[in-house]
């Protein structure tokens, strides 16, 4: 732990608050307290101990580099963390830690640590999906060519497109809080018996859980990384939905398609070789973020795998990875809300990079015919029709073909419109809306 700045951009300063060394301490010895006052509550500890350790949890000022070094020659912080809990409460020292291990309390801290850190995450996982939503309110009969493949196809909006973005946005946050409600407070003990409280067990953990609002698993899961699997993934989604906009935002701000583009400021996107260039840098530091994410997701599920009653390395790992994906994704976050934040959008150029000539609606076209002449004459007849017209009228061309005669009016009003041949833009914006107002994002 270096008290240094990087000189490359990090998390968000409330995400490293939440996931810090300090707020580590804060949430170890928040899980010691009320593991002290659940036993005293099951008669496993005198009265009284549970007030002790408290007010000496409340005296103590831990420096984090200094538990750092003591945890790398013990093996974990918390023992450290627990000799210096012990001296402070005096008489009542013996009883801290009382039938938990290491492990216990580490997992424990990582659920209410992930829990104030996801707080963070979605409250700006929130702000881009406002930001989104707005969009797709106010464009959403902005046409635009839509790409497969990274050419041209049917028509599309850009309302409909920030739709997608703010859907998988929606999925992500739920995703995330979901996996971190369903972490568990772990209580096993050494080998995950709980052997030392005997046959009050059940009441201690039912206690413990109650103390820091957090569910009581099966059993304790020292080796059952099924939670952190879970957490580690929808990180993962998260990174991997934020990169897509963020990579979305970049290719629609191409010199060649110029449709978007992030707002104007002095010194923002400037080149140190090209004066003409105006990059998008918000959002290449939320894909460069996110990108980094998903080594760290992969180390973390890749990790399954603990041995016996406790792993020998693969559960060291875990806390370090969360604690990076939380910043890096917070990071990308953040990069992602100013990138959206004043985005100039050009309607004219997306009017415009739609072809002159007609060739967007060609889909429409085909299932127009479709019907009567059989889908592949259909095709067939207007893949002609683009290639007699080489790029000058579809409409004159398809004119020339008998078969199309009697569609001549619906297809005049396809060629005329391309929104018309979008499809039901309208109640595809519309559902999206309104799984957004669902979801209460607006109100985060």
């Amino acid at each position: 732990m270096t008290s240094e700045s990087s000189l490359w951009p990090g998390p968000p300063r409330a995400m490293i608050a939440a996931t810090g060394g300090s707020a580590w301490i804060a949430a170890m010895l928040e899980v010691e307290c009320a593991l002290a006052a659940a036993a005293e509550d099951a008669g496993v500890v005198p009265k009284g101990v549970a007030q002790a350790i408290a007010a000496a949890s409340k005296s103590l000022a831990l420096d984090p580099e200094t538990l750092q070094a003591a945890g790398l020659r013990a093996g974990t912080p918390v023992i450290p963390l627990v000799a210096a809990l012990s001296a402070a409460a005096g008489a009542a020292g013996g009883w801290v830690h009382y039938g938990a291990t290491s492990q216990d309390v580490v997992d424990t801290a990582l659920a209410l640590v992930s829990r104030r850190a996801s707080a963070v995450l979605r409250e700006d996982l929130a702000g881009v999906a406002r930001s989104l939503a707005a969009l797709a309110r106010t464009h959403r009969h902005s046409v635009m060519p839509g790409r497969t493949l990274l050419q041209h196809g049917s028509p599309t909006t850009f309302g409909l497109k920030a739709c997608g973005w703010l859907v998988g946005v929606i999925e992500a946050h739920g995703g995330l809080a979901g996996a971190v409600a369903a972490l568990p407070v772990q209580l096993g003990g050494a080998v995950g018996t709980l052997a030392v409280l005997g046959d009050r067990a059940s009441a201690v953990v039912a206690g413990f859980a109650a103390q820091l609002d957090l569910p009581i698993a099966t059993l304790p899961w020292h080796t059952n990384r099924v939670a952190i699997a879970r957490l580690g993934s929808a990180l993962a989604i998260t990174a991997g939905v934020l990169g897509k906009i963020a990579g979305d935002l970049v290719l629609l701000a191409q010199s060649e398609v110029a449709e978007i583009a992030e707002r104007r400021e002095p010194g923002r996107g400037i080149s140190s070789a090209m004066p003409q260039k105006r990059n998008p840098t918000a959002s290449i530091e939320a894909i460069a973020a996110a990108r980094r994410a998903a080594p760290a997701a992969a180390s973390l599920l890749s990790a399954l795998d603990h041995e016996q009653e406790r792993a020998a390395g693969a559960w060291q790992a875990e806390a370090p990875l969360i604690v990076e994906l939380f910043g890096l994704i917070a990071h990308a976050a953040a990069a992602l809300r100013r990138a959206l934040d004043g985005i100039e959008i050009d309607v004219l150029r997306m009017r415009a990079n739609l072809d002159p000539a007609g060739g967007w609606a060609a889909d429409a076209l085909a299932a127009e015919l479709a019907p009567s002449l059989g889908r592949d004459t259909a095709h067939q007849i207007v893949r002609d029709a683009l290639r007699r017209s080489r790029g000058e009228s579809l409409a004159a061309a398809l004119a020339a073909e008998v078969r199309v005669s009697p569609h001549k009016a619906v297809l005049d009003v396809l060629l005329a419109d391309p929104l018309a041949a979008a499809g039901p833009v309208d109640s595809l914006v519309d559902a999206a809306l309104a799984r957004y107002a669902a979801s209460r994002l607006e109100d985060s």
